[in-house]
């Protein structure tokens, strides 16, 4: 959050979410989290569910919410590309499980 103050954008969800509820920034975070587990339950349950959906659709759906899942769980892995998001971009792409 402190990142996005400094480069002037607006205001993020966290800052919104505290000023609307007076939450600490904990708090939002701990929220935040717990939305998203609840999320990946739900996308998990539906997609065991029958429907007229097409499966290509849906696995791209899947797919990426996977990615971003993996991409800011732990913080901005999309502004702030550590060891950790150069290892899984390397062991998708570069080495591969055959």
């Amino acid at each position: 959050m402190q990142f996005e103050q400094k480069r002037g954008h607006v205001a993020s969800g966290v800052e919104c979410y505290m000023k609307q509820y007076g939450a600490s920034e904990e708090e939002v975070y701990d929220k935040f989290q717990k939305q998203v587990e609840d999320a990946c339950k739900d996308i998990n349950e539906e997609f065991l569910r029958p429907t007229a959906v097409p499966m290509p659709l849906l696995m791209r759906v899947l797919n990426l919410s996977r990615v971003m899942y993996v991409i800011y769980t732990g913080g901005d892995g999309y502004t702030h590309v550590g060891k950790v998001m150069k290892n899984n971009v390397a062991s998708l792409l570069i080495h591969p499980i055959a």
